[in-house]
């Protein structure tokens, strides 16, 4: 899988992309990204990619054709929803959830543009945007952030990359609910014990524990996950 971010500071993803399971799955030539630095193509002396909106208001717009210019720099770059997909990532956008994660993971080439200033130019998303998101209700100061959220969502969901295939199976999310609690030594930590159970050796009782508390955890902490239209 390729993963390209067109990003105004392609410098913030150095110490993520390079670090624990990312850094891991480049070496086994599982995924490979790409970051396009928006300012390379932006015009004039000062390499400028945004201006006033139309309309007035306060802030700077991301300009269409800087933006397509960055986009079409792509030699593998693929109108093909089916192998590339061009995600926007915006304050505004849909709600970033597992499931999409894990549609994700399935293309062959996944194209992160990181919105910035007030926002970016409706014609650039109605033209080149296949979807935007948002990895929550509130307003950062860009698109970087969420993007590397995106990419290491997905890029743990690719088999191979993490060690056992069990791994995202029992994640948070994976099933619509949380994570059961988890426990390790000491067996008594300032007079609270690890339960029973989970010291038992019986595998068929573990799992139907961790299932209940799953279950109890999700409807205390997450109980929108479990509402029914």
């Amino acid at each position: 899988m390729k993963i390209s971010i067109i990003t105004l500071f392609p410098e913030v993803f150095d110490p993520i992309l390079n670090t624990s399971i990312l850094k891991r799955a480049q070496k086994k030539g599982l995924v490979s990204f790409k970051l396009i630095n928006l300012r390379d193509f932006g015009e004039g002396k000062h390499k400028v990619v945004d201006d006033r909106p139309y309309g007035g208001g306060v802030g700077m717009i991301l300009r269409p054709d800087i933006l397509a210019k960055a986009l079409k720099s792509m030699t593998n770059y693929s109108r093909s929803k089916i192998v590339c997909r061009v995600i926007l990532t915006s304050a505004s956008g849909k709600p970033y959830k597992q499931v999409k994660a894990q549609e994700l993971s399935q293309l062959n080439h996944l194209i992160i543009v990181c919105g910035h200033y007030e926002g970016v130019d409706q014609r650039f998303i109605d033209k080149y945007v296949d979807e935007e998101i948002s990895i929550g209700d509130y307003v950062l100061t860009g698109g970087e952030i969420p993007a590397m959220v995106i990419a290491d969502s997905v890029v743990r969901l690719i088999p191979g990359v993490l060690e056992k295939s069990e791994a995202t199976v029992n994640e948070s999310f994976s099933e619509g609910l949380l994570e059961y609690s988890q426990y390790t030594r000491p067996e008594d930590f300032e007079g609270l014990k690890v339960p029973k159970v989970l010291l038992s050796g019986n595998h068929a009782e573990i799992e139907n524990w961790r299932k209940v508390q799953a279950v109890k955890k999700t409807k205390k902490v997450r109980p929108d996950l479990t509402q029914t239209d």
